[in-house]
């Protein structure tokens, strides 16, 4: 292979400097706004993520004033089971004598629990005589009946209650379905 000379290795450099230093304008500037733009690009991520964290703690924030909100909510619902069943003792102890001190105390200590748990946030759900809301009650039978229209409720078989603004237990109830034939 053939050396190449000196003269044509300085006219290869001439053009090359010519070349770049006509390119050189255009690549000074092209990186400066490659630069901005990537700058421009991270202060926007920088601004989406830190909104995303913003509303990160709202939301945990929100779900934890919830969480401590309704987390009695399971402790309740076993426990208004309890009350059924106390309310249906105390039905049957009133067959046998509405005057009986047993009777009276146990009357007494059936109000204090409805007021402690009325105090807590969680009200019955009176259903009787009202019209069916299938998002408050659970419809367990129809029947006919003269004197309430179709879809007002009879009877209450088993009490619902609201624990604060949510629904804890639907009422059970009997409705009407008209006049019968």
């Amino acid at each position: 292979m053939k050396k190449p000379s000196a003269t044509a290795q300085n006219k290869e450099t001439e053009r090359s400097a010519t070349t770049s230093s006509s390119a050189a304008p255009a690549a000074a500037e092209d990186p400066t706004a490659r630069l901005q733009a990537d700058l421009d690009r991270f202060r926007d991520l920088a601004l989406r993520s830190q909104a995303d964290f913003e509303n990160y703690k709202k939301r945990s924030a929100r779900e934890k004033e919830e969480a401590i909100k309704y987390a009695n909510s399971s402790l309740l619902e076993r426990l208004v089971a309890i009350i059924d069943n106390f309310e249906l003792g105390l039905e049957a102890a009133k067959g046998e004598s509405e005057q009986s001190p047993i009777y009276s105390g146990m009357t007494l200590v059936l109000k204090q629990l409805h007021d402690f748990l009325a105090e807590n946030g969680l009200q019955p759900i009176e259903a009787e005589g009202k019209r069916f809301d299938p998002n408050l009650h659970q419809a367990i039978a129809h029947e006919p009946s003269n004197q309430f229209p179709e879809g007002i409720v009879l009877r209450q078989t088993r009490r619902g209650y609201r624990f604060r603004d949510r629904l804890l237990r639907p009422s059970s109830v009997v409705v009407s379905s008209g006049p019968g034939k």
